[in-house]
């Protein structure tokens, strides 16, 4: 496939849009991927600042996402970061020089990520992957990212929060401008949690709870679902995952997942008993 057609078709998955005059969303559907993640919507954000461009995270890799990125950045540096490693945040990794991410996570996308679990999804697209046998590629070049770390892209900051929890090296990102992307930590719609590790989970959510006794105008953009939440995203998924003992009983097993399914009235919960 030559690159002209490989732009078109990036920009026909891709939906963009500048949310400010420093945010863009760039957005794919999960569930025309594969609809057995209850997921709609992969949330990609690209911070512009005078001097530096960072992208969050590199969605799934079924399409070129460097097309996207080329007509939003023009001549500034191009950062890349990854929230954690999961293969709906690093399929593109490979198309960037470097990749930041926690050190926890770094071994993860050092190495080609087995995704043949996507080979019977329902839908055909998922044969775009066949020519590289199902395996997100390694990312080229990897520098850890701490807890912490701040990176001043020019008139805008951002400052790295590790959140552990939905995996060991997931982390949130704090702007100066009042923004809080927090990856897959928290977002609506269907929460990944690990039984082992719920304890970790809250304690991150009570972390970026902090974060409004001082800057109450906050505004939280997830990596999936719905986007520019408020204190009220973390506020109930704080009671939800205190009160999934209490769900327990109503548990099915998902196949696809292996993993336990509860809801409540405003989550649906994938839990795996380990990580």
């Amino acid at each position: 496939m030559n690159n002209s057609k490989n732009s078109l078709d990036s920009h026909k998955w891709f939906e963009t849009f500048k949310h400010k005059d420093h945010l863009y969303i760039i957005r794919e559907r999960l569930d025309k991927i594969d609809p057995r993640f209850y997921t709609t919507y992969i949330n990609l954000f690209l911070l512009i600042g005078s001097q530096i461009a960072l992208l969050i995270d590199t969605g799934c890799g079924i399409f070129p996402l460097k097309p996207i990125l080329n007509d939003l950045i023009e001549d500034k540096v191009l950062r890349v970061l990854n929230t954690h490693s999961h293969f709906d945040h690093i399929g593109g990794n490979y198309e960037f020089e470097k990749i930041y991410i926690h050190p926890e996570e770094e071994k993860s996308i050092s190495k080609p990520k087995d995704i043949s679990f996507l080979r019977d999804s329902p839908y055909e697209i998922v044969k775009r992957y066949e020519s590289r046998n199902y395996l997100i590629p390694s990312a080229n070049n990897i520098e850890s990212i701490k807890d912490g770390t701040i990176i001043d892209l020019g008139g805008l900051s951002v400052q790295i929060i590790h959140t552990p929890g939905h995996s060991s090296g997931s982390i949130s990102v704090l702007t100066n401008k009042d923004e809080l992307f927090t990856g897959d930590t928290a977002h609506y719609g269907t929460m990944y949690v690990s039984k082992n590790e719920l304890t970790t989970h809250l304690a991150s959510i009570k972390k970026l709870l902090d974060l409004f006794k001082e800057k109450k105008d906050l505004k939280i953009y997830p990596s999936h679902e719905e986007i520019a939440v408020g204190k009220e995203l973390l506020d109930d998924l704080s009671k939800g995952l205190n009160n999934i003992d209490s769900l327990w009983e109503t548990k099915k097993w998902d196949n696809f997942l292996e993993a336990w399914l509860v809801s409540d009235d405003v989550f649906k919960y994938a839990v795996f008993e380990e990580q």
